[in-house]
């Protein structure tokens, strides 16, 4: 029998076990070796540098103006000011990593983006001049490449999609010129949608992102890469987002081979459905992706979706918000016979459409010309969205969005906003037919175009870079 003294050390004992973590809460609380995973995964860690050249645009005249100078500074204004001056390089920092024993280097396409000279530093400190082999402007990806005649340590990629909120992360990079900083946070969350671009999806870590962090690696505690740091909230603190790297993987191997990404299209604009809309159509729940227009002659058409259809599932995979749709759509091959179930008069019916390839000019984006008989301008197909924007009246043409100010289409006096209408004599009706006839230049070749600014018809002679 139990004396008192003996009931109460049982109670207390009780008391104690009761605030006593599990054993299994225990385990998982036991921090990642982050001193073994860093001395590993930094060899495959490189800086990313770069220069390119920016126009100084010369003052009118330098100096304060003073009173009793006004004719000379006149004249300096109307004959001086605003022409271009001497070029200065403009620098930048970013990070990297090595996923090819050849020396292949996967970064963000920001960080590389118009430069005239990329080199990248290795960790052991040795610095080699590097070429763009591909890019990707719609996840923000580029591939670049070093020779450096030995192999190289690699970083192994992961698969982002088995990542869990809560699990622990490691970046590695370059923030603000700080070589092989080691930084190590959370997911903070998945799937973010941040307005970056169509097929948004990012992690969100609050492991230390700075600028310089660009490109660079997301570790998991197994020492893989489950992402890509791409973006901060400058506002914000242990806010950082990186691009899964499910997403690279699925586009790396067409970047070695033809340097850009051919994704899968439909042919419909999308839009959220709120619940006052699922409420109007009749359907239980807020999912799925509301098509408000279909392309005409598209495979959205041609396979029998309408306008008013509501997409909950594409190939098996559910529909869950607007966002998913694009980026199940882009990562399927072109021709894949694709199921689709859609919500109509309140049913739900399964259609079939044939997946077609997206055309830069199909979905409005614009296209940088490079290469032999390159123009160093941007432009894109004069869609509604894009005439109304620019406030210029539809009709025949391309656009031009973009211009190299160090090229010969600037030096010609092109500018942004001005109507393509014919290259030599040839009318260029669409941006297909800019390309066709663009194809057939040789460098140095003087071309002769027709372009509509404003309400006026000018010729501009451009001689291809």
């Amino acid at each position: 029998m139990w004396n008192n003294g003996n009931r109460w050390i049982l109670l207390v004992a009780g008391v104690l076990a009761l605030a006593l973590p599990s054993p299994s809460l225990a385990t998982t609380a036991v921090l990642p070796d982050f001193v073994s995973l860093a001395r590993e995964l930094k060899p495959a860690v490189v800086n990313i540098s770069t220069s390119k050249k920016a126009k100084v645009r010369r003052p009118a005249l330098p100096g304060p103006r003073t009173p009793g100078n006004e004719f000379f500074e006149e004249f300096f204004d109307r004959f001086f000011q605003g022409q271009p001056g001497p070029m200065r390089p403009e620098r930048s920092l970013g990070s990297g990593f090595i996923i090819s024993a050849d020396g292949y280097i996967l970064t963000n396409d920001h960080v590389v983006d118009g430069a005239d000279e990329i080199k990248v530093k290795l960790a052991d400190g040795r610095t080699f001049v590097a070429t763009v082999k591909g890019f990707d402007r719609k996840l923000d990806l580029a591939l670049v490449k070093i020779d450096t005649g030995e192999d190289l340590p690699v970083a192994d990629l992961g698969d982002s999609a088995s990542l869990r909120v809560g699990e622990w992360v490691m970046a590695i990079g370059n923030p603000f010129g700080l070589e092989q900083t080691v930084t190590a946070g959370i997911v903070s969350a998945k799937g973010r949608v941040i307005g970056a671009g169509p097929y948004d999806d990012f992690i969100q870590t609050d492991a230390s992102i700075n600028p310089g962090n660009s490109g660079g690696p997301l570790f998991n505690t197994e020492g893989k890469v489950v992402g890509i740091n791409t973006a901060i909230v400058a506002s914000g603190q242990g806010i950082g987002f990186a691009i899964p790297v499910n997403a690279a993987k699925n586009i790396i191997d067409q970047l070695k081979k033809t340097g850009h990404v051919v994704r899968g299209w439909l042919g419909v604009s999308v839009q959220t459905v709120t619940e006052e809309l699922a409420a109007s159509f009749g359907l239980q729940d807020a999912t799925g992706a509301l098509v408000s227009e279909v392309a005409k002659d598209s495979p959205a058409e041609k396979g029998g979706i309408k306008r008013g259809d509501i997409i909950l599932s594409f190939n098996g995979n559910p529909v869950d918000a607007l966002n998913d749709l694009p980026r199940q759509v882009a990562d399927t091959p072109v021709g894949t016979l694709a199921r689709i179930e859609v919500f109509r008069n309140g049913k739900t019916r399964t259609l079939t459409v044939t997946v077609g390839r997206l055309e830069e000019e199909v979905e409005g984006g614009q296209v940088q010309e490079a290469g032999q008989g390159a123009l160093g301008i941007a432009v894109t197909d004069l869609t509604p969205e894009i005439a109304r924007q620019y406030g210029i009246e539809e009709g025949k043409g391309v656009l031009i969005t973009g211009i190299d100010p160090s090229g010969t289409a600037a030096a010609a006096g092109l500018r942004p906003g001005d109507l393509i209408l014919e290259m030599n004599g040839r009318e260029i009706a669409a941006l297909k037919d800019y390309r066709a006839a663009l194809a057939q230049v040789k460098s140095g070749q003087v071309l002769r175009l027709l372009i509509r600014r404003g309400e006026s018809l000018l010729y501009a002679a451009v001689r291809a870079q």
